[in-house]
C-alpha cells in the first residue's frame, strides 16, 4: 500500500476528536462510537458539547453518517448546528434499544437510517 493511502482509524483515536459546523464553528467532540453488533456499521457518534472542562457536558448521539472527516481540520465536520442538536429527540437511558427514538432521531436530521 502507498503511504498516506490508509484510510482506517481506531475508534480510541475517533473519541476526543473535535467537530465543526459546516460554518466553521466548534460545535463539540466525539466522545465515543456505537456500533451495531449486527451489521458492524457505526450507527451514531455520541457527541459532548457545553459544559466547562468535563463539567455540565450533555452527550448526544448523532447518526454516524451527518459526519465527514476533514483533514485539514482534522476533526469531523458536520451541517448539524448547535440548535438542531438542543432540538432533536432526546435520548433516554436506553436509547440505543428504542427503535421509536431512532426513527425520531433520523428523521430530525434528514437522514436515511443506517438501518436500511
Amino acid at each position: 500500500m502507498t503511504a498516506g493511502m490508509n484510510t482506517m482509524v481506531s475508534s480510541s483515536d475517533v473519541n476526543g476528536t473535535e467537530v465543526y459546523g459546516s460554518d466553521g464553528a466548534h460545535v463539540g467532540h466525539i466522545d465515543h462510537l456505537m456500533i451495531d453488533k449486527t451489521s458492524g456499521q457505526i450507527a451514531y457518534a455520541v457527541m459532548g458539547f457545553g459544559g466547562f472542562l468535563g463539567l455540565g457536558e450533555d452527550h448526544h448521539p448523532i447518526p454516524w453518517n451527518a459526519l465527514h472527516y476533514d483533514t485539514v481540520k482534522q476533526g469531523y465536520v458536520t451541517d448539524i448546528t448547535r440548535d438542531s442538536l438542543e432540538g432533536a429527540p432526546r435520548a433516554g437511558e436506553d436509547w440505543y434499544r428504542d427503535r421509536r427514538w431512532e426513527e425520531d432521531t433520523y428523521r430530525h436530521y434528514g437522514l436515511a437510517p443506517y438501518w436500511i
